[in-house]
């Protein structure tokens, strides 16, 4: 029951830092006695789009797909399962820094992905693997299954990751009370 009880206060972190972020931006004139001014619902789009737009174009996109792809391929085994077990021990001692990709880098993993490991994985709900690994997105290739077993399907999604996308370490993960394996 340990897996669960750390799950539920990995996402009560996450939920408490999204909130924390949200209501510091709103409550920010707490400190002072006056309210803020109230912008003009056009003003506050406009300034919604500055804070978020970083003006970039889908070939410098490419680029650094290109670059992050490199860098990922020139990574050891070694190197990339002890990057995982230091992001297990972030998220069970509760200093996961939830790595956040850009929109930039979103938009680099539209023509690219590049991840470093592959896991099969259960489909629990209790069982995220990225935030479990404290991963990025692109960062693994999963595969989640009842149970976490190998069948046809899960088999050739693993051979894709190993023959075309060159993970270098497959892991499978298992977790305590997984009801497909009792049933």
């Amino acid at each position: 029951m340990a897996l669960a009880t750390g799950l539920a206060f990995g996402a009560a972190a996450a939920s408490g830092i999204a909130l924390g972020t949200t209501c510091s931006h709103q409550l920010s004139f707490l400190g002072s006695r006056e309210k803020p001014a109230a912008k003009a619902p056009a003003e506050e789009r406009n300034a919604a789009k500055e804070d978020y737009w970083q003006g970039f174009s889908m070939e410098e996109a490419r680029k650094h797909a290109d670059t992050s792809q490199a860098r990922a391929l020139a990574r050891p085994p070694q190197e990339v399962f002890e990057d995982l077990q230091r992001g297990n021990a972030r998220f069970w001692t509760g200093a996961a820094v939830r790595p956040e990709a850009s929109a930039f880098e979103r938009r680099a993993l539209i023509s690219k992905q590049s991840p470093v490991v592959a896991i099969l994985g259960c489909s629990d709900s209790r069982v995220p693997t990225e935030i479990i690994f404290d991963q990025g997105l692109g960062d693994i290739f999963v595969v989640r299954v009842a149970g976490n077993a190998l069948d046809t399907a899960t088999l050739a999604s693993l051979q894709y990751a190993v023959h075309h996308l060159k993970v270098k370490v497959l892991v499978v993960l298992g977790h305590e009370l997984c009801g497909a394996v009792k049933a």
